[in-house]
């Protein structure tokens, strides 16, 4: 069965909101991704935060306007799903008419591979066969953040 775990917040700073999250919720930092100073590479920049099962991605989005609201949104961004194949869930977003929105290579090694689609209300979600930093595998309950902090 596929899982929920990764929500993706778009914001104007995400040092500030990953530490309102972190001191709010004990919620843990468990990665970086992007560079806020080089405004051309990747689609964002933030802190991948985790509460051991789900995946809280706090970005800024530095360049593609993926949900037509301006680069200057925040809030709620999109949330991913973790399936157990990809191919057929792409097959079966298509057959059901789901835009495809954004594919990316899944050979970079830049970025974490997923491919996002619009919703019926035009809600955008993701789909990946690999868990998100952080987030609990499909047949894992929870993931231990100080073992996986303490191998980095």
């Amino acid at each position: 069965m596929p899982k929920l775990r990764h929500i993706a917040l778009a914001t104007d700073n995400p040092d500030k909101t990953a530490a309102f999250y972190i001191e709010a919720f004990d919620f843990k930092e468990v990665g970086r991704v992007g560079n806020p100073d080089d405004p051309d590479n990747g689609l964002a920049w933030g802190i991948y935060l985790s509460d051991g099962t789900l995946n809280l991605a706090v970005l800024k989005f530095k360049n593609v306007d993926q949900l037509g609201k301006g680069l200057d949104y925040t809030g709620i961004h999109h949330f991913g799903v973790l399936v157990e194949n990809l191919d057929e869930t792409l097959q079966k977003l298509d057959k059901m008419g789901a835009p495809c929105i954004l594919k990316q290579d899944p050979n970079s090694t830049e970025q974490f591979y997923e491919t996002k689609f619009s919703g019926p209300d035009g809600v955008v979600f993701d789909v990946s066969e690999h868990a998100w930093i952080g987030a609990a595998t499909a047949e894992e309950k929870e993931i231990d953040l100080d073992e996986l902090l303490a191998a980095e």
